[in-house]
């Protein structure tokens, strides 16, 4: 779906973008591929990781900007949504702000990419739209609503648009594991709960979920991909297993457990063997025999969440997993 394709990355110089652009050049090999984003320095340091790549191509540009979004979308095939105002408490002492980028933006892109004659649109979402209790949920869910009712707005144009969703990335900079990293040697590792669990996803297989949508999709379905949890406890002792753990109370706006799938989505999810497909559940636009594709419908009630996951990560593995990600962790 990628090879010879002209690809377009909102929000291409973050956590995602630094995965999924040298991964897509090694295996895919687009024509072109362009990073679309709105800090010139991130664009520059990133510009150096690939200083003969004539494949690749950089953009100053906001999803907040209509005519920007338009020019940058000439003679592209496919979009990968990862542009967003994402940090909790930012949000809420930013709201407006937050909804400029990640509701407005969503509506500016999807104008742009129908009128541009885009052909597929892959949207990054985040466990936190699913039954949200914070501003950065909220706004989400309300860009993968915009996202699917895309499918039918695009009228009698090609362009076709899907969500992926998963949670907090292992490593990403301002997550857990860095934290626990940074603190350990104090010889103290705050803990918001003790029975606090966190769906462990690494960036790879964020782009990997990315590419099977492309090759999936039909348009207007949310994949959810297939994880393993882990306490925080279990995960503060393999990163410090020398700090005491200390109780400091769950933060404002955070929740207990992470939830991917609520059970408001059950009658319309699918399970597969690497993910779950949430098919739109007002209007199937006449597709959902086309989207099910062989899944098997998910039994009423069910709920994806990182306290009653059926997979959970090892220590073995997060050791394994820190140990080949030792000087990527927290970087980007």
């Amino acid at each position: 779906m990628l090879s010879d394709k002209t690809v377009l990355v909102t929000g291409g110089t973050g956590s995602f973008g630094h995965a999924f652009v040298p991964l897509t050049l090694e295996r895919f090999n687009p024509s072109k591929l362009i990073i679309y984003s709105r800090d010139e320095m991130k664009q520059w340091e990133m510009a150096k990781k690939f200083p003969d790549d004539p494949r690749l191509r950089f953009f100053i540009g906001d999803v907040r900007d209509r005519e920007r979004l338009y020019r940058a979308l000439d003679g592209v095939d496919l979009v990968v949504h990862a542009a967003a105002t994402k940090i909790v408490p930012t949000a809420e002492y930013n709201p407006f702000e937050c909804v400029k980028t990640n509701i407005l933006g969503a509506m500016n892109l999807i104008d742009a990419c129908i009128d541009k004659g885009v052909q597929r649109v892959v949207a990054l979402s985040t466990d936190k739209a699913s039954s949200p209790i914070n501003l950065y949920g909220a706004t989400k869910l309300a860009s993968d609503k915009l996202f699917i009712a895309g499918n039918a707005y695009s009228g009698a144009h090609d362009t076709r648009f899907t969500v992926v969703r998963y949670g907090n990335v292992m490593g990403s900079r301002g997550s857990v594991i860095p934290f626990f990293l940074s603190v350990r040697d104090s010889g103290v590792v705050p803990i918001t709960d003790e029975r606090m669990t966190r769906f462990m996803i690494s960036l790879e297989q964020g782009v990997e979920l990315v590419w099977s949508a492309f090759e999936d999709m039909v348009g207007g379905e949310i994949y959810v991909k297939k994880i393993p949890s882990m306490k925080v406890t279990d995960l503060a002792r393999v990163v410090a297993p020398e700090a005491r753990q200390e109780i400091v109370g769950i933060r404002p706006g955070e929740k207990l457990h992470e939830q991917m799938i609520g059970v408001e989505d059950s009658p319309t999810t699918y399970e597969y063997p690497d993910y779950f497909k949430i098919l739109p559940s007002i209007n199937d636009w006449g597709g959902d025999s086309k989207r099910i594709k062989g899944g098997e419908k998910v039994a009423e009630g069910f709920v994806y969440a990182s306290d009653s996951n059926s997979e959970w990560m090892s220590d073995d593995d997060l050791h394994a997993w820190i140990d080949a990600n030792q000087g990527n962790i927290g970087a980007i």
